[in-house]
């Protein structure tokens, strides 16, 4: 059973990290098409939003390698380790999802005073959140297996050396 307490799953590899990295530009890419399709512009709350966005974005791809490290850190093959923490972090990555698009969509019509100012910050995290969640549940997991499989290779180089 996996145990949820902060432990040392392996972050001392500079490789991982990079799995988890590569969900920031998949969170861009939602933000700006979402404002492209409402006609907003890039402006200074806009950029906020993508600042935002990312802090959850990586939230999100570090608890999917995170608990993959620790599934195979139990013995289990990395496909297997990879499916189960998608499993296991579903759930909790689409209610966060969900309720911070319940969240912004108020700000994202623009209801309230100055509501127009601040519609790009909430249509840049929603237009962000979509598209991420729905990629960062499948280019995660591809990359982190890619990466994996390139560091076992490395270090089976290094040690046959």
């Amino acid at each position: 059973m996996l145990l949820f307490k902060v432990r040392n799953l392996g972050y001392n590899n500079f490789l991982y990290p990079i799995a988890i990295m590569l969900s920031l530009p998949l969170s861009v890419g939602g933000a700006l098409l979402g404002l492209l399709l409402t006609q907003n512009e890039l402006g200074l709350f806009a950029l906020i939003g993508i600042v935002l966005l990312m802090g959850l974005v990586t939230k999100n791809a570090i608890l999917l390698v995170d608990f993959t490290l620790a599934y195979m850190k139990e013995g289990k093959p990395i496909f297997k380790a990879l499916v189960e923490a998608g499993v296991s972090r579903l759930r909790p990555i689409l209610m966060t999802t969900l309720s911070t698009i319940a969240g912004m969509s108020p700000i994202a019509l623009a209801l309230g005073a100055d509501g127009a100012v601040r519609s790009p910050m909430a249509i840049a995290v929603i237009g962000g959140l979509i598209t991420s969640t729905l990629l960062t549940l499948v280019v995660v997991p591809v990359m982190f297996t890619y990466i994996d499989s390139f560091y076992k290779g490395f270090r089976g180089l290094i040690t046959n050396n």
